[in-house]
């Protein structure tokens, strides 16, 4: 079994830009982030001997970088893909199948540039039994949980507001989020119908960009540049491919999986954790993921967002870099909140929570239907 602090990330970085990138495509996007970790580290691409990556073919991206590794991870499972290929990566270091990981991200969610996301199977479950019936993407799909959530529980749709408000606080500090002016639950609300509950800043947003990780065995930390950050801690799993057969629309199944099992890896206790993650594609995400990692208890996540305990000095700063509906969304958006989480360990984030020494990341694959988890800490 992986042992708490025998893998760290020793390289980490962005694309060049995020938001609007209509000159690079979308394999370029995945080299220019890659080619800034392997920077970051002090390495050279000679150096990687694995690699994984979503969205695009590892094939692809491994010959478009000139890299011929011991391993390869293609696993797609949605914006969660990068914490499983964090996840598989630590194994196979430990395991000794490779010595460096490089797990990239890179997506023209907006220009469409070169864009690899081929169009929904007719033939699958969800092109069967929940297309013919109308609905349009996700934004229509995430309804249906969100809607029995709020009518279980007695929420309102100034309880959904004020997710999006707090994550506003948190990217009006970051100069590279894409949205940076404050809101308040009005204005939150008085934004355009998308699809009922969900305003238009209720919903991600739109880019293109990418990030990438470097990840080798901890005893190698030391010949690196960075501040190391270890995992601590690590969990997998999936539900279903169709978001109306969750087997409660309240919880996610999987994130019931994978976040305790990578608490419980990291031997941790939720009073120990400093800072947090959870994937905000929507802004219901982060109440159940506050829940179902057992932060809150059900029902009981929306109040203790509106008390301000996840805002800037609260007790358990979240999604600090703005998240996906403030600081960027490409798609698949569960790579920016790894990069968030290792730069909150390093001490270098825009908005850095001081004294921060153990950070948990949560993601979302599809709708409901994976999810991964990564606990991180900065000392070794």
């Amino acid at each position: 079994m992986l042992k708490p602090r025998e893998i760290a990330v020793v390289g980490a970085a962005e694309t060049t830009s995020l938001g609007k990138i209509p000159g690079m495509s979308n394999i370029q996007l995945h080299a220019d982030c890659a080619l800034n970790a392997i920077k970051d580290a002090g390495l050279k691409v000679s150096d990687i001997d694995g690699i994984a990556c979503a969205g695009e073919s590892p094939t692809n991206v491994a010959h478009y970088l000139g890299i011929v590794p011991k391993y390869v991870d293609g696993t797609g499972v949605g914006g969660c893909s990068f914490m499983i290929h964090v996840r598989h990566a630590a194994a196979a270091i430990s395991a000794g199948l490779c010595k460096t990981v490089l797990i990239t991200h890179g997506e023209s969610g907006n220009s469409r540039i070169g864009l690899n996301r081929p169009a929904p199977n007719p033939a699958s479950l969800a092109g069967q039994f929940e297309a013919p019936y109308g609905p349009a993407g996700p934004p229509s799909m995430f309804t249906i949980p969100v809607l029995r959530y709020l009518k279980t529980y007695g929420l309102t749709e100034e309880h959904l507001a004020m997710v999006a408000v707090i994550q506003r606080e948190w990217s009006a500090q970051n100069p590279r989020a894409s949205m940076r002016e404050l809101t308040t639950v009005e204005g939150v609300l008085g934004s355009r119908m998308i699809a009922y509950p969900f305003r238009l800043l209720m919903c991600c947003l739109v880019t293109d960009g990418g990030g990438a990780l470097i990840l080798t065995s901890a005893d190698r930390a030391k010949d690196f540049p960075t501040k190391p950050v270890y995992i601590l801690g690590t969990g997998e799993s999936v539900e279903t491919p169709m978001i109306s057969q969750m087997r409660d629309f309240t919880s996610s199944a999987a994130f019931k999986v994978a976040g305790p099992t990578a608490m419980k890896a990291a031997g941790i206790k939720h009073s120990e954790v400093d800072h947090l993650m959870i994937y905000d594609a929507f802004a219901h995400l982060p109440l159940y993921g506050l829940e179902d990692l057992g932060f809150c208890k059900p029902g009981e996540a929306a109040q203790f967002v509106w008390d301000r305990n996840t805002a800037p000095g609260g007790k358990l700063p979240m999604n600090t870099n703005g998240g996906g509906l403030s600081y960027t969304h490409t798609g698949m958006y569960g790579m920016f909140a790894l990069q968030e989480s290792v730069r909150q360990m390093r001490g270098t984030a825009a908005a850095q929570v001081k004294g921060a020494k153990t950070s948990v990341c949560h993601g979302v694959g599809g709708m409901f239907a994976a999810s991964g988890t990564i606990v991180f800490g900065n000392e070794g």
